[in-house]
């Protein structure tokens, strides 16, 4: 018996229980959804992480100060005021291995450029944290070491600073006014995008540090001190030099804790990359038990369906279909079942990946190996649950199948 008379005949069986059959078909399109989505949130996860490696680079290095404890209640690292503008010197004189040190610090503020106002972050660094931070310059120059010595105002605006404050461009040359004092704009930034959380990079003023200190915020400290390693496989050295020096610089004897904290940026992101797969396995382990759910699903189905039939195989076999042909035909069904709950479990993924990315600005990647994957797996599910019900449909006695009731 051709596959086609054979195909025909199972789409026949199933017609008069579309309901049933879509019923049955649920735990596949469950398990192939989540197959799907798993997998999507997962590739999603990586790139994001990625990306962010990428942004800051693999080799960078960040220091920020301690904890500190008010009122019995512990602050969180960063809530001490022992980094200063000296230990990022020290640092940069000192510790081999080092390609470069810029130190940090930022906070909220209102920039004003004409009848244009926008609540951004306005940060204090050296010229050194272009490349310690992997950014470059799109329009103008960023300010150089001679801005230092003076205090000078003058500022290089993030992309979406820019944006905010120059919808119309042309902010190059023109005047920022930051707590009531005119910067001079030097230079745009070139975008980075979002990489995750509410927090735009982009969205910052830079300043020269000691205006930073001098004139903004009339403070000695900083909020961090960035470091790029001159090579990833030489973080662990430059760390280690670097908590070493920093604690003779600040004094700590052998039995204090460190005041300040360091850690690797890229080893952070690792770590989330880390947690992402591990959320992508249970995932997966929750599809896998939904195709499982589906397949037994599909076998008592068949199994029902079998003996429903059990006369109709019989008369069958009388007429001339051989064992063979009825364990196709019982396979098909099975096959047609998982394949068409497939096909809704991929439809399903897609839609509900693509609405979560664009309304929970979740990070999600549909490949086209997931989509291969999810169909492959509801096609095995067809198979190794529905060969037992066919098998057992073949091996029926015709003449006893005719007897039955």
């Amino acid at each position: 018996m051709g596959f086609g008379v054979l195909l025909h005949t199972a789409l026949s069986a199933l017609r008069p229980n579309v309901s049933r059959s879509l019923l049955t078909m649920l735990g596949i399109v469950i398990g192939v959804f989540a197959v799907i989505a798993s997998m999507a949130v997962g590739a999603g996860a990586r790139a994001t992480v990625l990306k962010q490696i990428d942004s800051l680079g693999a080799n960078r290095i960040t220091i920020t100060p301690g904890s500190t404890t008010s009122g019995a209640v512990r602050l969180g690292n960063g809530s001490r005021i022992t980094l200063r503008l000296a230990d990022a010197d020290a640092i940069a004189a000192n510790v081999p291995e080092v390609g470069g040190v810029a130190p940090y610090s930022e906070s909220p503020n209102q920039a004003i450029a004409g009848a244009n106002n926008w609540y951004t972050m306005i940060g204090g660094t050296t010229p050194g944290w272009l490349s310690v931070g992997n950014w470059s310059v799109a329009q103008g120059i960023f300010f150089a070491d001679r801005d230092l010595g003076g205090a000078t105002k003058v500022a290089v605006l993030g992309n979406s600073a820019a944006a905010n404050l120059f919808p119309g461009g042309g902010a190059v040359g023109s005047v920022v006014i930051v707590n009531n004092i005119p910067f001079r704009v030097l230079g745009v930034l070139a975008a980075k995008g979002h990489t995750e959380g509410p927090r735009d990079p982009d969205d910052v003023v830079v300043i020269p540090i000691t205006t930073y200190q001098e004139r903004v915020m009339g403070q000695t400290w900083i909020n961090a001190i960035m470091i790029s390693a001159g090579a990833p496989d030489t973080v662990p050295e430059v760390i280690d030099a670097s908590e070493r020096l920093l604690r003779l610089e600040h004094r700590l004897t052998a039995v204090e804790p460190d005041d300040f904290t360091i850690h690797n940026d890229a080893s952070v992101q690792q770590v989330r990359m880390a947690t992402a797969r591990t959320r992508a396995v249970l995932l997966s382990a929750v599809a896998v038990l939904s195709l499982v759910v589906g397949g037994i699903g599909i076998m008592n189905i068949m199994l029902v369906s079998v003996s429903e039939r059990t006369r109709e195989i019989g008369l069958r076999m009388a007429v001339g279909a051989r064992g063979r042909d009825i364990l196709l035909q019982f396979l098909i069904e099975a096959l047609v079942i998982a394949g068409a709950g497939g096909g809704i479990g991929i439809g399903l993924a897609v839609v509900v990946t693509f609405l979560a990315s664009m309304l929970a600005n979740w990070p999600t990647v549909i490949s086209a190996f997931s989509v291969f994957l999810g169909l492959a797996s509801a096609v095995t599910t067809g198979v190794v649950f529905g060969f037992y019900p066919a098998r057992r449909a073949a091996a029926l006695d015709p003449i006893d199948a005719l007897r039955h009731e």
